[in-house]
């Protein structure tokens, strides 16, 4: 909807998007029709990415995000936009053998999002660990599930981790 305002001789024009109006018009609009996801769903969207990271090329890791998603990974301070970016991190990352582990989850569910947040440690091929937070959005998308974003820190020392922790 556009809408003209005459302020002090001068012309305002602003553009209001309704809800639905946002996509491109190369997009078709969608029927509201929500995907069914439940917890354990969720659950199984990280294990195929964990199935992934273990025994398969990064480039499958890579597939399971969305073409614009944000990795914000464990062992890393660089952001990772690209498909380029992120294929490189899991390159590095899969040399190490890493093997990853839920501690605890919460999981938040939407009309075809989700987001699992919690704390998960890697136990790497050399036997040492890294604690750490993180977050996955996901998005129904194109007929699948796709990581739309991925943040991952490392747990700080574990005596402040410990202290951190109680109530």
């Amino acid at each position: 909807m556009l809408i003209t305002v005459m302020r002090a001789g001068v012309v305002v024009v602003a553009l209001v998007l309704l809800p639905g109006c946002t996509r491109p018009a190369s997009q078709p609009q969608a029927a509201n029709t929500c995907a069914p996801i439940d917890d354990a769903g969720v659950a199984a969207l990280f294990d195929r990415w964990e199935e992934a990271l273990e025994h398969k090329p990064a480039t499958e890791v890579v597939a399971l995000y969305a073409d614009d998603s944000v990795l914000l990974p464990t062992l890393s301070d660089v952001p990772r936009y690209t498909r380029e970016q992120k294929l490189d991190y899991f390159k590095h990352f899969q040399a190490k053998h890493p093997s990853g582990h839920i501690d605890e989850r919460r999981v938040f569910l939407g009309c075809n999002s989700a987001v699992d947040a919690g704390l998960y440690t890697f136990t790497f091929g050399d036997g040492s660990q890294t604690h750490a937070r993180y977050t996955y959005t996901y998005a129904f998308e194109d007929g699948a599930w796709r990581i739309t974003s991925h943040h991952s820190s490392a747990m700080p020392e574990a005596s402040n981790a410990q202290a951190s922790r109680k109530p």
